[in-house]
């Protein structure tokens, strides 16, 4: 993720989301061992990182991931977001609404199945 975010700054690529995971509030409760733990540690550490970029960027931290067949419906805001699951294609919907929203710059968002059809959760966010 730091490579991908270094790569937009050379290439002069404004607009970057990253994609991370829910629960890096529970990060430091998890050993040192626990391979989830060091999954959510380098989320951490990639989030961390393009904070300091100039660029204007979204972190968007999907729920668990299904495989399941998206339902067009979410609930999406700023963290804590309850925890829940989200499909996939869900996921890849919302990031392609959010490339068409430019003030969702500098936000960090949390996003799991609900209610609120996709677009409008954007929308709801200026």
């Amino acid at each position: 993720a730091t490579l991908f975010a270094e790569a937009a700054e050379r290439a002069r690529v404004r607009r970057h989301l990253l994609i991370s995971a829910m629960g890096l509030d529970r990060v430091d409760r998890l050993p040192a061992e626990d391979v989830f733990g060091a999954y959510l540690r380098a989320k951490a550490a990639s989030e961390d990182d393009l904070r300091q970029r100039d660029l204007d960027w979204t972190i968007l931290r999907p729920g668990r991931l299904t495989d399941d067949p998206g339902t067009g419906l979410v609930t999406l805001g700023p963290p804590p977001v309850p925890r829940g699951e989200i499909a996939r294609q869900d996921v890849a919907d919302v990031l392609v609404a959010l490339l068409d929203m430019p003030d969702s710059a500098g936000l960090t968002l949390e996003l799991v199945v609900g209610r609120t059809p996709i677009r409008e959760a954007v929308r709801s966010l200026r």
